[in-house]
């Protein structure tokens, strides 16, 4: 176990971050701490982190005195067809719900100081190890590499902090202690001494998405921590290893600056389960944040009345064309829009409405027709050179996408503006288990 790391020292180790973040979310600004750039990390870092999280895979995953007691549970498969093989704790509800709820009490009484340096520790612990957390995403999410180092690692870490910041911001705002006086005349004032605690809600059910863990999971994870509730994990049975380190991790942290690691809890769940159902309607859990379809947002909105619940849901992109001054610019942006991720994004353009009469360009009118073929043969440039392709991509995660993109080509969703095709992956050659780029 690494040295105990006294919480005075993360303080005076961390302010500058907290007070630069706590500037910029009162300013509306632009900072972050954490480069966006993969060279920024050293020479060696993307070697290192790549090995480092090949030393993952085909192993069960350790996490020291976390609740067991169950059969691990693995089933992750890299989109890209490599063998992951990491299996992960598994506990009952019932245990680990125990384990938070003996653990809060201690992180409760800690300042709101206290806490934002341990959650800063920990972000600037997983953030000396992005590379190895955009291998994890990547090969959990089909995210291709570049995107999986920037949304899975630094921005990720930039929505943590921005939690963390707003989170002290509001637990600082009013005065811990007030002296309350009032004139009396000729007689004594009246004075009362008050004193302001702020009492954190219980537990927290963190529900994890598998296209973007980190990206979507850390608001939710470090507000909950920063405020003084424990946190339970529940990643999404195809997306586990990125927030399995997150909890190693912050597990780690906590116990050397003197706090029960069991604040951070892994829930891992063998796929079809429904262990969210179960642990959402759990009297302890009083927060939760999901990211996720509509249904099973919907149902927890629903049934878990017990809780605050924040859901972030599916939801229908609409881009309507009515002119521009740049059709190139446009129909690239739309192009690139579309094709990212292979269409994976909760911000990805799904309907794109288009007068009947066209629209206005610098150069005149451009037809229904024209627009639509413009737009083919945009995408078609864009995605022409396979390696190239391969990167905007990235791998199909869910194989329900290309059970609808067969369909589409197959003439069952109407007329086909652009057919879809079979990318070749220079670095990951084509494997029985691998769900290829469309």
């Amino acid at each position: 176990m690494a040295a105990a790391t006294p919480v005075a020292e993360l303080i005076a180790r961390h302010q500058d971050t907290l007070d630069r973040a706590l500037a910029a979310i009162a300013d509306r600004d632009y900072w972050s701490p954490y480069p966006e750039f993969p060279k920024a990390y050293g020479e060696s870092a993307a070697g290192d982190g790549k090995a480092a999280f090949e030393s993952l895979l085909g192993r069960e995953f350790e996490l020291a005195g976390h609740p067991d007691g169950g059969e691990p549970v693995a089933g992750e498969a890299s989109p890209y067809g490599i063998e992951l093989g990491v299996s992960y704790p598994h506990a009952e509800p019932a245990a680990l719900l125990a384990a938070l709820e003996a653990a809060r009490p201690g992180w409760a009484k800690a300042s709101p100081a206290a806490r934002a340096a341990v959650c800063l520790e920990i972000l600037a612990r997983i953030n000396s190890r992005s590379h190895e957390f955009a291998n994890a995403v990547m090969h959990t999410t089909g995210q291709a590499y570049g995107m999986a180092f920037q949304a899975g690692g630094p921005h990720a870490q930039d929505r943590g902090l921005e939690a963390v910041a707003y989170a002290y911001a509001e637990q600082t705002r009013l005065p811990r202690s007030a002296t309350w006086t009032k004139p009396q005349g000729k007689r004594d004032p009246l004075v009362m001494t008050k004193e302001f605690t702020v009492v954190p809600r219980g537990t927290a059910l963190l529900i994890g998405c598998n296209t973007f863990p980190t990206w979507n999971g850390y608001p939710g994870l470090f507000a909950s921590l920063a405020t003084g509730n424990g946190v339970l994990v529940k990643p999404h049975p195809r997306a586990v290893l990125p927030l399995a380190l997150t909890v190693r991790i912050a597990r780690e942290v906590l116990a050397e600056a003197g706090f029960d690691p069991n604040l951070v809890c892994l829930a891992a769940e063998h796929e079809g389960s429904a262990i969210a159902q179960v642990l959402a309607v759990r009297p302890e859990v009083k927060l939760i944040d999901y990211t996720g379809s509509t249904g099973f947002g919907d149902w927890l909105e629903e049934n878990a009345r017990q809780a605050q619940v924040y859901t972030e849901k599916a939801g229908v992109n609409t881009v309507v064309l009515d002119s521009t001054d740049d059709y190139r610019g446009m129909l690239d942006n739309l192009a690139f829009s579309l094709s990212l991720y292979s269409g994976q994004m909760c911000t990805t353009p799904q309907n794109l409405l288009i007068p009947r009469t066209g629209i206005r360009t610098e150069d005149g009118e451009r037809s229904y027709d024209q627009v639509v073929t413009d737009l083919a043969a945009a995408v078609e440039g864009l995605l022409g050179d396979d390696a190239r392709a391969a990167a905007i991509l990235g791998a199909v995660v869910n194989p329900g996408v290309l059970q609808r993109s067969a369909a589409a080509a197959g003439g069952e969703l109407g007329e086909l503006a652009l057919a879809p095709r079979v990318v070749a992956s220079p670095e990951f050659p084509a494997r029985p288990s691998a769900r290829r780029p469309w």
